[in-house]
This record gives C-alpha cells, structure tokens and sequence, in this order.
C-alpha cells in the first residue's frame, strides 16, 4: 500500500481561476494584479515581495466581500473530487490569505488541511499580513514521501523535493521553472486525477 501524503497548490491546480487576479477584476485594479501576478508565475519577482504589494491593492477591500468572490470561482470538480475522498492524505499549500480563502476551504472540507499566508482583521479590513506561507517550509515538515502538484514558479522547489513532482497545465501554462524539475507534466485534469488514483 502506497504511504504517499498529497501536496496541492490551489490556484489554477484546484480552481480553474488565478484567485487574486478575479478579486481585481470585481475590484477595479485588475490591471495591476495582472501584471504583478504574471512577473511572480515566471519567477521575475520573488514571491513574497509581490504578494504584499499584490495584498495592498486589495487592503481596501472588505474581508467578507473577497472571501465571498473566492468561494464562487469554479473549481476543476474531479480534482476536488479525489481530495475529498482521500482529505486525510491530502493538504493544500497556497500563499493565499487564510481570511481571503476559509469560505472556500470549508466548502471542499480542507479547512484543516490547508498551509497559507496569515493576516491579522479589524473590522472587516486587513489590519497587517504578518505571515507569508513559505512551501519549502512545509516541504520540510513532511516525513512520508510526497506526491506535489502545481503549475507557478513558487511550486517549483515544492516539486523538486517531491517524490512525484507533477506539473499541471490544464488551466493555465506551467512556468518553466516547474518544467524543468517536474517527474510529470500533465494537461487534462482527467489524466491528472488517473495517476493520483493509482499512486493511493
């Protein structure tokens, strides 16, 4: 019997939308959110620094209302699927805001398998960020080997360090940062849920 835990990241992996990018387009700062996501894909920004700047665009913005928008974006359901039918073995690692993604998180059941960035609220508004979620981090607190996919530059190491690293491109292309280490890259959410079934 297979020992392997389920590493997942969760923009266009587990939902077919980049999370930030449809906040700023109900927002009115899409173009900036664009731009920032797109330069942190392909490694050109280092990931932490372009998420605080990405999280003052939206700083202004009411926590309910985008923790209202994330729980809407559609999701790749066969995916979904085998995670909730394996929770136990599989967790979610995302640099998403724990405040900006929790109705989501409940709504697959991983509320308690989820790693993600932290911000501290005050009535309703981000008060401060105060904890950036670092994968390698979470890579290293791992002791049964791993299977991880993704699809952005901030996966890479994630996948590198994996057992099977595979890289998803059913939403969106996979940076070449993931190409170059991934064991699979995989474009059909269909076959991607095939290979996670036979490594249970």
């Amino acid at each position: 019997m297979s020992r392997y835990i389920f590493l997942f990241d969760l923009d266009s992996t587990i939902t077919k939308q980049e999370i930030l990018p449809t906040i700023a387009k109900n927002t009115g700062v899409y173009e900036k959110m664009c731009a920032l996501t797109e330069s942190t894909m392909y490694g050109e920004i280092p990931f932490k620094q372009s998420f605080l700047q990405r999280v003052e665009l939206l700083k202004d913005i009411p926590v309910n209302q985008i923790d209202s928008i994330v729980n809407s974006i559609e999701l790749n359901e066969a995916l979904v699927s085998f995670i909730r039918r394996n929770r136990a073995r599989c967790h979610i690692v995302t640099g998403n805001l724990d405040i900006w993604i929790d109705g989501l998180m409940k709504k697959i059941g991983m509320e308690h398998h989820v790693f993600s960035s932290k911000a501290l609220v005050k009535d309703n508004y981000i008060q401060d960020v105060f904890s950036v979620v670092d994968k390698n981090a979470v890579v290293s607190q791992m002791i049964l080997p791993f299977v991880a996919v993704g699809d952005g530059n901030n996966d890479a190491e994630m996948i590198e360090a994996a057992e099977i690293g595979i890289g998803y491109g059913g939403v969106r292309e996979i940076a070449p940062a993931v190409l170059e280490c991934a064991s699979h890259a995989i474009y059909c959410e269909e076959k991607l849920v095939d290979l996670l079934e036979r490594l249970l």
